[in-house]
């Protein structure tokens, strides 16, 4: 008998043709990571997309969390990031051949470049970053990773590792919620069939403290967190909460089983013409998504 409950999750196919699920649990260093939560989230909510980074500091920690679920590796979708620090053709492969070890696995999902700026003095930031997605490239070529991406990278670096490099990145993370939506970047993305992911969806705290929130959360019974991460999956971008506490674990997990009218499917390539929203329509929005 099986332990783990068969909770779907809508996922958003990669330009490769990998599928990511569109909701996944942060384990950020401030405060982000608990073993127990992360087992309880792959075998009671049904939770299949954990995210992590070397910077987080808990890689070895994560790997025996997700060995102890008892899910098969195939089954859970796993992204780490590159810190900057090891930014360069040799050091990129070395820093996540080593990070793949610390977690018990044979390859990444997605693996992500963390940061734009490389800090490297010995060349300009534009150079490391080229030189280090040659070496995701080669990653990614021998399927140590089956997909490669950035985090917190705007337009212009986008357009000149494109003129750089040869693989359009598969994903670009960057923080995302109501009060940062950076609707150019997005909107360039999905041109270049790149495909966005939000983290910090509940804007440091801020979507507890905001009155229109509220509200809405309380005419339709759910939790802030709960109508904020609803909103960033309506308008078709991977989602990534954070949480060491099991009932919120929870709660942000059935978000995922709360589907777009008239049936559709997030893989359909379905997406709201109201992402570009401004703060003043926020609540005209939310009502429409739960109506």
């Amino acid at each position: 008998m099986s332990l783990f409950p068969d909770l779907s999750c809508p996922k958003v196919s990669l330009s490769n043709g990998l599928q990511i699920p569109i909701l996944g649990l942060g384990t950020s260093y401030h405060g982000g990571y608990s073993h127990e939560a992360i087992v309880y989230a792959l075998t009671d909510c049904g939770m299949r997309h954990i995210d992590t980074a070397k910077r987080y500091g808990c890689e070895e920690n994560l790997g025996k969390a997700i060995k102890e679920s008892g899910l098969p590796r195939s089954d859970v979708w796993i992204t780490n990031k590159l810190w900057h620090a090891d930014y360069g053709y040799k050091s990129a492969k070395a820093a996540c051949l080593k990070s793949c070890s610390l977690m018990g696995v044979q390859y990444f999902d997605l693996y992500l470049m963390h940061w734009p700026e490389a800090q490297q003095p010995s060349c300009s930031n534009r150079e490391m970053r080229a030189e280090t997605w040659r070496s995701l490239e080669e990653l990614y070529e021998e399927g140590i990773c089956r997909s490669i991406g950035v985090s917190n990278f705007l337009i212009h670096h986008l357009e000149q590792l494109k003129e750089d490099c040869s693989v359009v990145p598969h994903v670009n993370q960057v923080e995302y919620h109501p009060f940062q939506q950076p609707n150019d970047l997005i909107e360039y993305c999905r041109k270049e069939g790149i495909v966005f992911e939000g983290y910090s969806p509940l804007a440091k705290g801020q979507v507890f403290k905001n009155p229109i929130v509220q509200q809405i959360a309380e005419k339709h019974k759910r939790t802030q967190a709960q109508i904020c991460i609803r909103w960033s999956i309506q308008n078709g971008v991977v989602t990534i909460p954070k949480s060491v506490k099991k009932n919120r674990i929870w709660e942000n997990c059935q978000t995922k089983l709360w589907g777009p009218p008239g049936g559709q499917k997030m893989d359909d390539g379905w997406i709201l013409h109201q992402n570009t929203i401004r703060l003043g329509l926020l609540e005209t929005f939310l009502e429409w998504c739960f109506t």
